[in-house]
Formats: structure tokens, sequence, C-alpha cells
């Protein structure tokens, strides 16, 4: 059956964000990847006027909290209150338009719990003895977060349970000279326990099927991670573990065991679908946006780095499932985006925060620049030099120019009510933009880059058209201009996925009015209108009289 040209696909979408560690706020690297991809998704779909959920949510249970909390002198419960603040604090900040954040309450842990109790409910789980990571000073176990070691399938230093290299896991006793994450000095013995495990090696065939099914959509990475993975026996999964941190794992087998907190991410994402449905006015039970009937399709968001989890043992656990649930028809995966070429990284304050760049550019700049050198398929950096240089030149001069130029032919005219005639080739020049623009939000071809691009390239060209037509009032050359103002209103309306100031502003002056539907330029006629400004700085630049500047809230840090 031949599939649906993407912008013909009006089926309801489910976006999913990855779920923040509460370990600490949020710098540019982690903005830059699923976040912002999944925010201008988002909007783009929502502008074609289809029914989208957005969802995120906080993973409290990562052992990553409990190091953190450790090496910071503080609680595990603390820590998780104030960086969940700081979390929505970083994402509002930059305009990351989730439809809710969902909480982790008690009606949280019971999704999860429901969840992973009809799976054993249904005989999915193994009782299985292993030796795991033990630390004989503290008598505790040490697994994920709390033990570093050199990768047993790449030789790379990485976490308990998987390496954020090579994206295989290293479960139990595989990782090569672990030692303890808050104090280097600590190395583990091994010790027996017995846990419940969840036989990945017995849905090798329908992943596969899946996998081959979507691979020719999927980014090459995460295909050749996948395909390796497949390529080897599949390691059993841990289900619980015997810690002091997490949820309370409800099986008899493994009294005061806590559940592997990597696998409550696909139930909490069930959780905040719902939770945030609730926002926009659904009451649905968690699950039900995900059930077969919904008819949704689900695309999903997330850094490499955690790929194996999503692509293969959570994809088994859903499969485990039967077919109660539908999967993600769309992974999208970001590899690490650095700071000068480095990564980022807290500790040795080599970073820079949501904050820290609001406070210098306003949030459209910031939103471009990150769109524009976003690690889609290979590392990228973060440069300051970089983004003045390129946001300067690209994007805020020549914007304004083209501002400028129609806001004194509308300040010449006279009369800015009457409207202009468009030709066809202005309207074909438009329905262009629009199916550019297409290829670029959709997918397969989904890219952050190539739609900041996309808006420089048009950015540049109706400059050039309206420095061409400046000695020449709207009243000698009508239909010329027409085209002009018309083309702008569609690159107002096909760049505000990413500069949702300036769209905001444009709303306000009638250059943009969020429909994107089919047909959207095809008109005969445009009422002229004098753009805002793009400011270069924050706060706001002083503005020649009579042209409008947006002042988003990010532009000065709130």
């Amino acid at each position: 059956m031949t599939r649906p040209k993407p912008s013909e696909d009006d089926r309801p979408v489910l976006v999913l964000g990855p779920n923040p560690t509460p370990n600490g706020g949020m710098h540019l690297g982690h903005i830059a990847g699923p976040y912002l991809a999944g925010d201008v998704y988002a909007r783009y779909q929502r502008a074609r006027g289809r029914d989208v959920v957005f969802t995120t949510g906080t993973d409290d249970s990562q052992t990553f909290v409990v190091a953190s909390a450790r090496r910071l002198g503080t609680t595990p419960e603390e820590l998780c209150a104030t960086s969940t603040v700081q979390i929505r604090e970083a994402l509002t900040a930059m305009g990351i338009s989730t439809d809710g954040f969902g909480p982790f309450d008690d009606a949280y842990r019971e999704t999860v719990r429901d969840y992973f109790r009809a799976l054993h409910a249904a005989g999915k789980f193994r009782l299985r003895t292993v030796r795991l990571p033990y630390l004989e000073r503290t008598g505790e176990f040490i697994v994920e977060g709390l033990v570093e070691g050199d990768c047993p399938v790449c030789l790379a230093t990485c976490r308990g349970g998987l390496c954020e290299t090579c994206c295989h896991p290293n479960n139990f006793d595989e990782l090569l000279s672990p030692h303890s994450t808050v104090d280097p000095a600590d190395v583990p013995t091994l010790r027996e326990a017995t846990i419940l495990v969840f036989p990945m090696e017995e849905y090798r065939e329908q992943l596969t099927a899946y996998h081959e099914k979507w691979a020719p959509y999927w980014r090459p990475h995460m295909v050749q991670m996948v395909r390796d993975v497949l390529s080897r026996p599949l390691a059993d999964l841990p289900i619980t573990y015997p810690l002091g941190w997490g949820m309370s794992a409800p099986f008899p087998e493994t009294p005061g065991q806590v559940l592997n907190a990597w696998l409550e991410l696909i139930p909490a994402g069930m959780f905040t679908s719902s939770y945030c449905a609730a926002q926009l006015g659904r009451q649905t039970r968690p699950g039900q946006l995900w059930r077969p009937e919904e008819n949704r399709r689900i695309v999903h968001f997330l850094g490499f780095d955690n790929a194996y989890f999503f692509c293969l043992t959570h994809m088994a656990l859903l499969m485990a499932h039967g077919e109660k649930y539908i999967r993600p028809e769309w992974i999208f995966t970001n590899e690490f985006y650095e700071l000068e070429s480095e990564k980022f990284s807290t500790s040795k304050r080599h970073v820079v925060s949501v904050q820290d760049l609001l406070r210098e550019v306003p949030r459209d700049v910031g939103r471009l620049y990150l769109a524009l050198t976003a690690p889609e398929y290979q590392r990228t950096t973060f440069s300051r030099a970089g983004l003045d240089k390129v946001t300067g030149a690209r994007l805020v001069e020549p914007w304004n120019r083209l501002a400028g130029t129609l806001g004194k032919a509308v300040a010449n005219a006279g009369s800015s009510d009457a409207p202009l005639p468009v030709s066809a080739a202005g309207r074909s020049r438009a329905a262009v933009m629009l199916d550019r623009f297409d290829l670029c939000y959709e997918m397969p071809g989904y890219s952050l880059n190539r739609s900041a691009d996309t808006i420089l390239v048009q950015v540049s060209r109706l400059a050039r058209q309206a420095a061409d037509l400046e000695g020449r009032g709207i009243d000698e050359a009508p239909q010329a201009w027409g085209d002009l103002f018309l083309e702008v209103k569609a690159l107002l309306a096909l760049a505000a996925p990413i500069l949702i100031d300036l769209a905001a502003a444009a709303r306000q002056v009638g250059g943009f009015d969020g429909v994107l539907t089919a047909g959207a330029f095809d008109v005969p006629e445009v009422t002229p209108f004098t753009p805002p400004l793009l400011p270069a700085h924050a706060p706001a630049a002083p503005r020649p009289p009579g042209i409008p500047v947006y002042a988003g809230a990010g532009a000065r840090g709130r």
C-alpha cells in the first residue's frame, strides 16, 4: 500500500519528548536536541490543523539522582524538587510548547505499576540469579548511574546499564574495571542477587520485523546500532533491582526491590499524555491515547544515547502486551551538542544555561541558531561568535531591511487597509515555499537544520525583492507589492514554529493568522501590513519610528 504524503496524514499525533532526569537544571546541550525538535514539530502539526498532544515529565526514579545528590551533599528528594522547578523554567523560557508537564505523583506511580503488573500476570518475566556490583564499605548494590567502567563492546568509559557511545547495554557484571561514580576510589565486588528479568531474545523476530519496516525512514546511526545489537544474542533485561531508591516493585518474588527506572518511560509517556490531554480539555485513562482505536501516530524525539532502551527494550515490552498499544512510527534521535567543540560539563563550569543565553540574545535568535546547528546526524558545537555572525548577517539584518521597506511602503501609501492584487506567479511562489517547508517539517525528512536554513534563504530572497521595489510606491506597482506582502506573510507563517515571538507579534499587525491548511496562500489579494522587527540583543534595541518590535518573555530571560 502506498503511504500518503506526510502533509496528507491528518491522523492525531502524540509527540513524546524525553523525560529529563531531575539531577540539575538544563543547558543548551539538552535543549538543542530533542526538546527543540519536538517543539518545532508539534507547533507545525498544530498549524496544519491536526490534533496534537505534546508531552513530557521528569524521570525521578533514576539512580543518577542519587549519585548527583550524594556529590552535592543533599538528598535525592530535595534535588528532584529543586531540579524539576529549574527544568520547567528552562523549557518555558525557550518556548517549548508541551501541553502540560506530567507530575511524578501517586497517579504516575500506579500507571507504571499497572503496566508491569499486567506483564507479570501474563507470565512475561523470569526469576534469575545474577551478579551485580556491590560496595562492601556501604553494603549496597550499585547499578546504572551509581557505577562507571569501560564498555565491554566499544571500551569507552560509560555508566552501568548502557554505553552512551555505542549504545549497547552492559547489564549485571559486564562493565570492565567498575568503580563508584560518587567516589572513584570505591571499587565494587560482585555479589549475587535474585531479580526478575525480561527475556529479550524471545522477541527477536518481532523486533526485527518492526525495525525492518521502519529502518528506511529513521536516521542511519540509530539503524546501525539496532542492527548491531540484533546481530548478537539479546541480553536479559533487568526488571527489578535490590536498591534503596526508585519505585517499589509490586511482585511477591522480589520483596524490597525497585523497578528498573529506565523501564518506566513508556508507561510514564502513557501517564503524561493523558495528563496533557486533560489540560487540553479531554479526560482519558492513562494509556487510552495509545490504544489502536484512537488511530494516532506516535513521534518520539530523543538523544541517541538513550536509543537502545526506546528502540529495543521498550518496543519489546510493548510487544509483550500484545496488540493493546500502538508503537511509535517515528523515533528521531540526535547526537551530542557541544560547547566550543567540547562536551557540556556542569562540574567543570563549561556550560551555557538557557537563562544565560536569553540574558544576551532574544529567544527567536537563540532558537534559530540552535535549530541551525542542532546535532542531527553528528556532533555539532555551539559557538557564541558563530551565533552572532550567522544570526546577525543572515537573519536580523536582512529581515529588518525587509520589514523596514514594507513599513515605509505602507506609511507612504496613506492607507494600509486597501487590499492589493496578487498575481498567479506570487501565489505560485508562496505555494513553493509551503512545499519546501513541509518537506523539512514533516516525516521522514524532518530536519531542524534544513528548516532553519530555509528560513534564512527565504529572508535573503525577499529582502532582495523588497530592495528592487523600494523606489516604487504601492500605487505605482500594486501587484508587485501584493506579491511581496503575500510571500512575507507566508514566510512568517512557515517560520512560526521556530521564530515564535516574531510570529506572535506579526499576528497583532495582521501579518500571520496561524493557519497553514491547504490553500492558505491561494488568494487573489492581500492586505498590506507593517512587519515587526527582530531585535539583535536582549533587551531589545531602540527601533525606528512606526516599526513594532516583539518582546517575547524569553527575550528577557523570564
